[in-house]
């Protein structure tokens, strides 16, 4: 078997001195979709922000692609292919949503799929009817898949998704399910927090469940 794409081992992470993490090991596979389960305040959120380098002090073994990143900075993470959905859909309001893509693009990277606006627009159909809208006047849903678009102009290996679900319309939940199994089937691999199982279901091969900031049980969904 080949080596795991993302592979954490004894990831603990603080906020301040508040201890939110402990002892995490976690890996993500090449093309494989992994979901971090668990309630409010369970430790998602706080795990991929570990993983991308946003919290200090934060200890363990991170490995992207072979490669230690643990000190590494979130810029330098994502030029290594490691692309990150925040939940907040931090859009630019004043730029239109082609603006916005065009901000996020980068080079074409060896081993992964490289992303264009068209290509973009067949998967997120709705981005495709307004290249010109302005992010500001966008729904909550259209600014989710913005967001997620423009960090696939930066032609990730790893997509970090944080609750792609919450708080969008029913039709805009199924458009992102049937985003994720696309992006799988392209060779991309993703890791998303979640609390809707049934959505969950749809688009993950297998999860992590967390409960106060701890791994208490791992394998399918079934």
């Amino acid at each position: 078997m080949s080596a795991p794409l993302l592979n954490a081992e004894g990831l603990n992470a603080f906020y301040g001195r508040a201890h939110i993490l402990f002892d995490l090991k976690l890996e993500v596979g090449r093309g494989e979709v992994v979901a971090l389960m668990g309630p409010n305040g369970a430790g998602k959120s706080t795990t991929l922000k570990a993983l991308m380098g946003l919290l200090e002090g934060t200890q363990g073994k991170v490995a992207f692609d072979g490669r230690d990143i643990l000190r590494l900075p979130p810029y330098k993470r994502a030029r290594l292919g490691l692309g990150f959905v925040p939940e907040d859909r931090r859009v630019f309001t004043e730029l239109s949503v082609m603006e916005n893509l065009e901000a996020g693009r980068q080079p074409p990277r060896p081993g992964a799929t490289t992303w264009t606006p068209d290509a973009l627009f067949e998967i997120f159909p709705n981005l495709g009817a307004m290249p010109k809208r302005l992010g500001g006047q966008m729904s909550g849903g259209e600014q989710q898949m913005l967001t997620i678009a423009r960090t696939l102009m930066g032609n990730p290996h790893l997509l970090l998704l944080d609750e792609p679900s919450e708080g969008v319309a029913p039709v805009i939940v199924e458009q992102m399910a049937a985003m994720i199994v696309k992006l799988k089937r392209a060779g991309m691999a993703v890791l998303l927090c979640e609390q809707n199982v049934h959505f969950a279901r749809l688009v993950s091969d297998r999860a992590y469940q967390l409960d106060h900031g701890r791994i208490v049980r791992e394998g399918g969904l079934d």
